[in-house]
């Protein structure tokens, strides 16, 4: 098996090696996009600058809500995988504030955040972290919203 080096070496390429083949991550996305996945939905937040982040954060400690922040990659397949059950337990918790942040988008968010991998769930209170999850572990994660949705509506 021959490995290829890809002419245009760049932080920003994703690359495969796989026979020969070097596809850039914007390529993967076009691909991918054709897919119909959707990483908002439900009561899920997309944030989308640090203000907005911020005014989230505000928000949920007026109104006494957990977040549940979603640091996650549109190229990222754990990511894709664990959005949809993401969105359909934002929709069972209306008591928690869900938020998902593109770390490519957001990327000042990520680097304060220690963001290391992706999805990373911070679980936060008054902006604190209470709790976090790192990966895409289904049941973990709606093990996680559940006791803290359960312990918020008694």
């Amino acid at each position: 098996m021959r490995l290829w080096f890809c002419p245009n070496w760049k932080f920003s390429w994703l690359f495969i090696f796989l026979m020969g083949l070097c596809l850039s991550k914007n390529e993967i996305e076009v691909e991918e996009s054709n897919s119909g996945f959707e990483f908002v939905g439900g009561n899920v937040n997309l944030i989308t600058t640090k203000e907005s982040w911020e005014e989230k954060l505000s928000q949920a400690s007026r109104e006494g809500k957990i977040v549940i922040a979603n640091f996650s990659a549109s190229w990222c397949r754990p990511c894709r995988t664990v959005a949809p059950l993401y969105s359909e337990v934002s929709e069972k918790y209306p008591s928690l504030m869900f938020l998902t942040i593109d770390v490519d988008e957001v990327s000042e968010l990520s680097t304060s955040w220690d963001i290391k991998a992706t999805p990373t769930f911070f679980f936060l209170r008054d902006g604190q972290e209470i709790d976090k999850l790192v990966g895409a572990n289904k049941a973990e994660l709606e093990r996680k919203i559940t006791i803290l949705g359960d312990s918020l509506s008694k």
